[in-house]
């Protein structure tokens, strides 16, 4: 083979590899969230038409929805400020209201806890009803104003709170702003299904791949994977 034909193959081999890299990509990176996501924020008044109440439990699933509001980013969700190499570890549940307003309540029974440190976050530890002798927990977090001068957790749950025993609906707070040093995305609160550690502990919840796909926990189709339309609704 001359040297001429050597490059040519090269050359196709080269740019072969970079449509596959294109594809792949695309592929690792679809998601549905943009759309909604900006009409949540640019047109006030398509905001009821996005909305999933969480007056109920979708049938077969253990899980409510810890507040009523716009599904927006789901599990494992690429979308900015996310990215394929760092997937979005729960679901964001935009409320239509004031900070402060938009009521979060506890998923299911369980034991909460509330570190020293934690100014705008709870966690509950839970047997879970999926899988028998397993422990889980629910992390809920953004409850608190923007600034991070006003906690919107309810007084029933100051800083170091320790598994304080709490029925599914138990009020925990309210939606707020507060990103941490992270840039404000909009009222919202947070929740992911996070595992445990062998020490029976909450591993890390802003790791992926300490964290379970809430989907099943709430009959509802909440993993990107999925492409859901929204509103999300029971299945």
């Amino acid at each position: 083979m001359t040297r001429k034909r050597i490059m040519i193959a090269l050359g196709l081999i080269v740019v072969a590899g970079l449509v596959m890299s294109y594809f792949v990509y695309q592929h690792l990176a679809r998601s549905n969230s943009g759309e909604p996501i900006g009409q949540w924020f640019r047109q006030r008044e398509v905001r009821p038409q996005l909305i999933t109440e969480n007056l109920e439990i979708c049938p077969n699933a253990p899980f409510i929805l810890p507040s009523t509001g716009f599904i927006g980013l789901i599990y494992r969700d690429p979308i900015g400020p996310y990215n394929i190499l760092r997937r979005h570890t729960g679901i964001d549940i935009f409320g239509d209201g004031q900070s402060g307003e938009v009521p979060v309540i506890a998923v299911y029974d369980g034991y909460l806890t509330r570190l020293d440190s934690w100014f705008a976050t709870v966690i509950i530890r839970h047997d879970d009803p999926l899988q028998e002798g397993r422990t889980i927990w629910t992390y809920y977090t953004h409850m608190g104003d923007r600034d991070g001068i006003e906690s919107y957790i309810d007084e029933a749950f100051p800083r170091g709170t320790n598994e304080m025993f709490v029925e599914q609906g138990t009020l925990l707070g309210y939606q707020g702003e507060y990103a941490g040093t992270g840039a404000p995305v909009g009222l919202h609160v947070h929740l992911s299904v996070v595992e445990s550690e062998d020490d029976g502990t909450f591993k890390n919840e802003a790791v992926l791949e300490n964290t379970l796909d809430p989907s099943p926990y709430f009959g509802l189709s909440l993993n990107i994977a999925d492409l859901p339309e929204r509103p999300i609704q029971c299945q």
